[in-house]
């Protein structure tokens, strides 16, 4: 006779949890637009700004891994919504002519799904961290998106139900 079999998988209580401070540090990186930028701490700037080479945090060398993860993921969302809705404005132009309707531009932070997803409210919902791919990927997705959007309906012909 064959043992039973627990359905359940064990629990892994042993399974570390990763340390910050070895992910948000001085000189450590993001991926933005498929390139590693390292992270510069200093405080000559009051906001967070990348110079091509370095992205420069306006944090103090003592800041904390949890301050610097908070300022770097806030520049990589504000050049999410910046890019995206500039890329998505461009595709839309060119859509447009096709009678589709303009969507609204929503950034998601959810921890999986798709890239984009197309609401049924004519919203595009956008994973913040599609900045981190290629900037030919990302319009490669956007370009998907905007086909899927539905066609605007033609307005009825008001001339048309006056005579009627």
């Amino acid at each position: 006779m064959k043992p039973l079999r627990n359905p359940q998988q064990p629990l892994r209580l042993d399974a570390t949890v990763p340390d910050p401070a070895l992910r948000w540090h001085e000189g450590a990186t993001v991926i933005y637009l498929g390139r590693s930028i390292p992270l510069q701490l200093d405080t000559v700037g009051k906001e967070a700004v990348s110079d091509g080479d370095f992205l420069h945090l306006p944090l103090p060398p003592e800041a904390t891994p949890r301050q610097i993860q908070d300022r770097a993921e806030t520049w990589l969302r504000s050049e999410a919504r910046r890019l995206l809705g500039d890329l998505l404005a461009k595709k839309l132009s060119e859509a447009l002519l096709s009678g589709r309707q303009s969507p609204q531009l929503i950034l998601s932070f959810a921890a999986s799904g798709s890239w984009i997803t197309v609401q049924d409210n004519h919203a595009l919902r956008c994973n913040w961290r599609l900045i981190e791919q290629p900037q030919s990927i990302i319009e490669h997705a956007l370009d998907r998106a905007v086909r899927a959007l539905p066609r605007a309906e033609a307005e009825p012909d008001l001339f048309n139900l006056l005579s009627a």
